[in-house]
């Protein structure tokens, strides 16, 4: 995954109009639930959704950039992500008393991201 298309859904995860409302989804990583997704966006370059991990890990939000989905069940109403646990946990955090999803977010995020072994 480039750093380019971390904030855009691939064609074949989340294509066409995205007129599918991901709230209330199930976020599946390779090891198990890491929350539901509570917002989501699907603008071009601005992607992502916004996980709450509820007692998982202290009621935290997480915000996963759209590059890292890879499948979407709108079946299960799942969400499924190419991250581990324990990275999405260790991702930087969104500062949730002022602009959640800004540009100091997205590049923490990129940067975050981009290092990780696979990418």
């Amino acid at each position: 995954m480039t750093v380019e298309n971390l904030w855009n859904y691939r064609p074949d995860v989340y294509g066409g109009e995205r007129s599918l409302d991901l709230i209330g989804f199930e976020v599946e990583t390779p090891d198990g639930k890491v929350g539901v997704v509570e917002e989501e966006s699907t603008m071009a370059d601005d992607s992502y959704i916004v996980v709450d991990a509820g007692p998982w890990i202290f009621e935290r939000k997480l915000v996963i950039p759209a590059g890292v989905v890879t499948r979407i069940d709108p079946g299960e109403r799942k969400v499924y992500v190419a991250r581990t646990k324990e990275e999405i946990k260790a991702s930087p955090e969104p500062d949730l008393t002022g602009d959640s999803t800004g540009p100091g977010l997205h590049r923490r995020l990129s940067d975050y991201y981009a290092g990780l072994p696979g990418s």
